[in-house]
């Protein structure tokens, strides 16, 4: 049987695509339960057509490719047009912005581990990269989730979730695709950040081994981490300077220099707690890192824009400006440029330097 070749060139020239320039990606890939969800939060109908109305919102933003390198699309949003036709996948690409696609189907309770989840959706994944791969998608996305408890994560569960990350990511890789792989330790819970420290470096560690096992190369993935921080229960709520290099102490000590860029999850964090803190990594260190600190930030970007939209097609072009804002304010993090006046300018032609940081010396 021949062996399926892997274009190495073209993964990586997507790969550095996708960090290039100061840009980030946009998580648009909530499943169909999660986004209507957040749509009830604002009463707004939970409808296959508003959704498709509120995802065209967005890959429609005027300037979003300024900032926004590519979009993590859902199984629904890839297959839906834009008022006048046009699939969101071409849409996007006219703009400047590589599509991608969510591929795994949920993290499920795991046999064995109470209180630990397990992500699937490896079985029938070849076949649905190649339909992805036909309607234009270059990248995907593969989220595992870790709790942190009592005596949790374990290591059952971190070495299943990392060794399903690595076949996600060969797979990937032979369909021509870029994978993100998102191991996510979750900030809920009253651990410190000492703690979130240790295990996401446990966790990153298992997760390039299984990788290296699996022959993924390095140097055609993204990795989308979170960020080390306190539990949000936690009595003590660093700085965000203290995040910061608490974040790429333990980056350092298990992202292999090969990754070209690490694409931070916001994880929920507030949307401009999640910019200060990306800016103080890229104010303090940038220069001194082997990748690119970059973000893929789903609720961080979106959340004003839908509590303005609010189902309204007349707060269109309000709820726009205010996504065009959020995914600026990040690449002016990117840039180590993020500051208050550049949180407090709304305005399209503002210029993207102010001054050097002043923001939020402290965690909120």
């Amino acid at each position: 049987m021949e062996r399926h070749q892997v274009n190495t060139h073209s993964l990586e020239a997507t790969a550095k695509r996708m960090v290039a320039d100061d840009k980030g990606l946009i998580a648009i890939d909530e499943s169909t339960g999660t986004c209507n969800k957040r749509f009830a939060k604002w009463g707004i109908p939970q409808t296959a057509e508003t959704r498709r109305k509120y995802r065209e919102l967005i890959v429609s933003t005027p300037g979003l490719g300024e900032s926004i390198s590519g979009a993590i699309l859902y199984d629904e949003t890839i297959r839906q047009q834009k008022d006048d036709g046009t699939p969101f996948a071409k849409a996007l690409v006219d703009v400047g912005i590589i599509p991608g696609i969510k591929i795994d189907t949920g993290a499920k309770e795991m046999a064995g581990f109470p209180g630990e989840k397990i992500t699937e959706g490896l079985d029938g994944l070849r076949a649905r990269l190649a339909e992805y791969a036909q309607m234009g998608a270059l990248f995907a996305k593969w989220r595992a989730v870790l709790a942190i408890g009592d005596g949790i994560p374990s290591e059952g569960c971190i070495e299943a979730n990392a060794h399903a990350l690595a076949r996600y990511a060969a797979l990937c890789q032979e369909a021509g695709l870029v994978p993100v792989v998102e191991p996510e330790v979750l900030m809920d819970g009253a651990h410190t950040l000492e703690t979130c420290g240790e295990v996401t470096e446990k966790v990153l560690r298992a997760v390039f081994k299984e990788l290296y096992s699996q022959r993924v190369k390095l140097e055609g993935l993204i990795l989308k981490p979170n960020m080390v921080l306190p539990g949000s229960t936690c009595p003590k709520q660093e700085t965000v300077d203290e995040v910061a290099d608490a974040t790429v102490r333990y980056l350092l000590r298990g992202v292999p220099a090969a990754v070209p860029g690490i694409a931070f999850l916001s994880g929920g964090q507030t949307g401009e707690l999640a910019s200060a803190r990306l800016n103080a990594m890229n104010v303090r260190v940038k220069s001194r890192l082997p990748w690119a600190l970059a973000f893929s930030f789903g609720r961080a970007i979106q959340e004003p824009a839908l509590e303005i939209w609010h189902g309204d097609q007349s707060n269109l072009q309000a709820a726009q400006q205010a996504l065009y804002h959020r995914a600026r304010c990040n690449r002016a993090a990117r840039l180590g440029e993020y500051n208050a006046t550049v949180e407090a300018d709304h305005s399209e032609n503002a210029p993207l330097v102010v001054s050097s940081l002043e923001l939020a010396g402290s965690a909120r």
